[in-house]
């Protein structure tokens, strides 16, 4: 009898560990909802990861995640700020030929997770074995939301710091509507992609359009989208009090339009009221965590007056300090918030 109750016991306890697997065992993956609504199962522990979007690799750095990434692309070598607060990305590998995934190479690298914006990528990691997270975005809600899924990949102190991150994004978008609460007047805003060519512009319906709006600001055009190529008949009549330009300098910005003959005769021009964005580790002005510093400085360059108190310089010091543990200095915020490179 004390045999057959023995027996009883080893195979009770065998079920048991059947149902209820050791931990390492039961934890060994986890499921997480990239921003397509795709459930992509990753491993518990996330240690390697290829960051195939350049913006993200910013949110990864934002959350300290950046000593995780084994893959990356060049744009994001090659970003100046982003190179004097993290060196070591220079040394990490950029598994492309052009725009095109060399996936030998990717293999190489064993990551354990792809972060990506392109479906193309998705897939191509995907059929190699590697689970892969599409975080694009197009709007502040996508922003906060991929920022969180970011966290969730990464784990450990990642989703508190995303937690935090996003407090401060909203907090800074009630502070400008606060000051603009009593402001009927909408500043009209052009927003150039680059000073290459001043004919390519964001439209509406964009994260662009998103915060000129929360700035107390409307959109000189009417077109909708990203990099929307317009003719010089309708940036003159729209005729915008002010103009910001991507990628470049405020220096260079307003020397670029005076010295066009098609628009140093519009009202922005006019008064000086051209600026450059300013460009952090990425730029602020699309896909960017320095958003949460976009809606201020914006919100000072079309309301002077409203938020005179506001100082930018030391935001972006504090900003720099708490997520990146980067001490910047005032002149170094200073250039970033011109769109100058370091000195």
């Amino acid at each position: 009898m004390k045999v057959w109750k023995k027996i009883a016991l080893v195979a009770g306890l065998l079920l048991a560990t059947a149902a209820n697997p050791a931990p390492s065992q039961a934890a060994s993956t986890r499921t997480v909802t990239d921003l397509t609504g795709t459930k992509v199962t990753v491993p518990t522990k996330v240690n390697r990861v290829a960051d195939l979007w350049h913006a993200n690799n910013q949110v990864v750095l934002l959350l300290g995640g950046q000593k995780k990434i084994v893959a990356t692309t060049d744009t994001i070598k090659q970003m100046p700020w982003f190179t004097t607060v993290f060196p070591g990305i220079k040394n990490v590998t950029a598994p492309f030929s052009g725009d095109d995934l060399q996936t030998e190479e990717l293999l190489k690298l064993k990551p354990d997770v792809v972060l990506t914006a392109d479906a193309a990528q998705a897939e191509q990691a995907t059929k190699l074995g590697i689970p892969a997270v599409n975080l694009m975005y197009q709007d502040f809600a996508g922003l906060k939301k991929s920022v969180k899924v970011t966290a969730q990949v990464l784990g450990g102190k990642a989703p508190s710091v995303a937690a935090a991150y996003t407090k401060e994004l909203n907090g800074n978008i009630k502070y400008v509507a606060s000051h603009l609460a009593k402001n009927t007047k909408k500043t009209k805003v052009l927003h150039i992609v680059n000073s290459q060519d001043l004919l390519k512009v964001d439209g509406r319906d964009t994260i662009v359009d998103e915060w000129i709006k929360l700035s107390g600001g409307q959109n000189a055009l009417q077109l909708k989208g990203n990099m929307r190529e317009v003719t010089a008949e309708q940036i003159i009549k729209s005729n915008p009090d002010v103009i910001i330009v991507g990628s470049t300098t405020s220096k260079v910005a307003l020397k670029t339009l005076r010295a066009d003959s098609r628009f140093a005769g519009l009202k922005a021009v006019k008064a000086g009221r051209v600026y450059g964005n300013p460009q952090g580790t990425f730029a602020w002005d699309r896909y960017s965590a320095e958003e949460a510093l976009q809606v201020l400085w914006s919100a000072k360059k079309l309301h002077p007056t409203q938020f005179k108190h506001l100082n930018m310089v030391k935001k972006t010091q504090q900003f720099y300090n708490k997520y990146y543990n980067y001490n910047l200095s005032k002149a170094a915020a200073k250039r970033i918030l011109a769109g100058e490179a370091p000195a």
